[in-house]
């Protein structure tokens, strides 16, 4: 059975030869193929290279496009700062949108811009495609509403905007569903099977806050993704131990829970349909504990998830990670 058919199986609720493995890895990525992060992030042949290299190591189930959140936030604009073996950080105190009337200034950016950095994810879409085939799904990325909104916004001043002019809040929203829908379709049209919307800003406010106003663009995101025939994997970083029934409800077809939110009380809050995958320590377990702990760990979040999961970590591979640690999770994986 190959990666994707595994992935695609298991989401619809047949029958696979083992458990999914999908790992989402950038940095060890590059550090595997050798390839430093600033290329890997710039360069969308570096990111496949990376990709193929580490997928074939450890015979992960799925190739990704994902490198960093500032590739719509470059286009539109805004102020990055480059590092040579980092990923690229969005400057916040140069905020894009430093006053809120430049909203009604920006325009969609068009992801096949010649040159942009959404147009580059896109072709590394296209090349991972042509390159794994039907072997191993392929994964584009988008930004979830709270996460891009804050990176436009400035994160600081996004929370401060939740209390002080919540209008404001949802006219941003809607902005970054439509950008980020034009831009997850221009994907799955290049060959995207799954699309991973990060919001890992959603997981620093509160409940009430989430329900009300980061939960319905959430859930209209996911939907318009699924329209394209594409399925959908949730990942919010962090502790989100407070916002997991709405995650359970926003329709993704898979959830990514990070290791402050425990397996069981995810699965509890989601009922036993939803496909959660996770959700080792990345750094405390994964990194810095020996096979025998990992393969510990990995088989507790699957007791805890039950049948309706898939291998990976909290959140993404830490460089540094030794390979006998992560190809405990290979061999956790294909046992089960």
């Amino acid at each position: 059975m190959s990666g994707r058919e595994r992935i695609l199986k298991a989401i619809a609720g047949e029958s696979t030869d083992s458990l999914p493995l999908m790992p989402i890895t950038m940095m060890f990525a590059g550090d595997t193929a050798g390839i430093r992060y600033g290329e890997y992030a710039r360069d969308h042949r570096k990111l496949v290279e990376a990709q193929l290299r580490v997928a074939e190591k450890y015979d992960f189930d799925y190739v990704s496009s994902i490198s960093d959140p500032a590739r719509e936030a470059s286009d539109l604009g805004a102020a990055v700062e480059w590092f040579e073996d980092q990923p690229p950080a969005i400057i916040e105190s140069r905020a894009l949108i430093d006053e809120k009337a430049k909203l009604k200034t920006l325009r969609l950016p068009d992801p096949l811009r010649d040159g942009g950095r959404m147009k580059d994810r896109v072709d590394a879409i296209r090349l991972l495609k042509q390159r794994v085939g039907d072997d191993r799904l392929v994964e584009g990325w988008v930004e979830g509403p709270c996460a891009m909104s804050a990176d436009l916004r400035g994160l600081n001043t996004l929370m401060l905007d939740f209390t002080d002019d919540v209008e404001f809040v949802e006219d941003l929203f809607e902005y970054v569903v439509s950008m980020e829908l034009q831009f997850a379709k221009t994907q799955v049209e290049a060959g995207a099977d799954l699309i991973g919307v990060g919001d890992a800003a959603s997981s620093l406010i509160g409940p009430r806050l989430y329900e009300q106003h980061v939960f319905p663009y959430a859930k209209r995101l996911i939907a318009g993704i699924r329209e394209t025939g594409a399925k959908v994997r949730l990942h919010i970083c962090g502790n989100t131990r407070r916002i997991l029934k709405w995650m359970g409800q926003v329709g993704a077809d898979i959830v990514d829970l990070d290791y402050p939110a425990p397996m069981h009380e995810g699965r509890a809050a989601m009922g036993e349909g939803q496909m959660l995958l996770g959700n080792i320590d990345p750094v405390r377990v994964l990194r810095d504990g020996t096979p025998e702990s990992v393969t510990a760990a990995i088989a507790q979040c699957h007791q805890e998830s039950g049948k309706r999961y898939i291998v990976g970590a909290g959140c993404e591979v830490p460089r540094g990670t030794p390979e006998a640690n992560l190809m405990a999770l290979t061999r956790y994986a294909r046992s089960h």
